[in-house]
């Protein structure tokens, strides 16, 4: 009889969605039905999911892990290889902020004043000004960007802290989603692309659902905007914009 979805559900941690969206998408469709018509799968269903889940914890687009499991000439190594680098330097990335928040709870502890260098090096190299002359450059003469100027100018350290901090958990929740194979137009994630325009209206300028969906478009054609997005995962920069359009849809007069 094989398993239901909701039984691979629970075996794999997945969400009963995420295997009917695999289903829908042609990645892991059930072998058989039972008499009523619902899914049943069986070992190979099982066999095949699990090195669905072991490709997109490493980070594989879905299509790429489609490719690698049907497609006869698709080289694995190769794939892992370039999956590999990443990882490495994302583990490397968050190492050094383990460090840096392990040194701050220790001299806080002990009483010890940290140098401005130390107490700040958890930021990395992410300085918030880092683009600020060419961003006058291309947006000098907007109202957004001398909105964000006129705000960015009152802030903190620790006011960038939480900035970061928030970017930071909203990049966790987004990549949980994407591991999950939820689509760009669902729900989820059209709701955690509204969330990341509120977060820019909140800390920057005022962002319109038409100046996030510029944003969005940005994302992907400029390199350094793919690069941070996709460092946190593969195919991020691309899976926002996306849902940014999405959302923007979903917001529009009329709808």
């Amino acid at each position: 009889m094989g398993y239901s979805v909701g039984q691979v559900a629970g075996f794999a941690g997945v969400t009963v969605r995420t295997l009917h969206h695999y289903d829908e998408i042609g990645l892991l469709s059930p072998s058989g039905r039972s008499h009523a018509g619902h899914r049943r799968y069986d070992d190979d269903d099982l066999e095949r999911l699990q090195r669905i889940l072991f490709y997109r914890e490493l980070g594989f687009p879905l299509d790429e892990v489609a490719a690698l499991l049907d497609d006869p000439g698709a080289d694995p190594q190769e794939h892992l290889r370039r999956r590999h680098d990443l990882l490495n330097a994302r583990i490397a990335g968050l190492r050094k902020m383990v460090e840096a928040v392990e040194r701050a709870m220790e001299a806080k502890k002990m009483g010890i004043n940290l140098t401005p260098e130390e107490r700040f090096e958890v930021f990395g190299d992410k300085d918030p000004e880092q683009y600020a002359e060419e961003a006058g450059q291309r947006w000098g003469d907007t109202d957004s960007y001398r909105e964000s100027r006129r705000r960015s100018a009152r802030y903190t350290r620790a006011d960038w802290q939480r900035i970061q901090d928030e970017a930071a958990e909203w990049g966790v929740r987004y990549r949980a989603l994407m591991a999950g194979g939820e689509p760009a137009t669902g729900e989820r994630a059209m709701d955690l692309a509204e969330e990341h325009r509120r977060h820019i209206g909140t800390w920057f300028y005022a962002c319109t659902h038409e100046v996030h969906r510029c944003l969005g478009e940005m994302y992907t054609t400029d390199e350094r905007f793919t690069a941070f997005y996709d460092a946190m995962r593969p195919g991020m920069a691309e899976h926002l914009r996306d849902a940014i359009d999405a959302n923007a849809a979903r917001h529009a007069p009329g709808r």
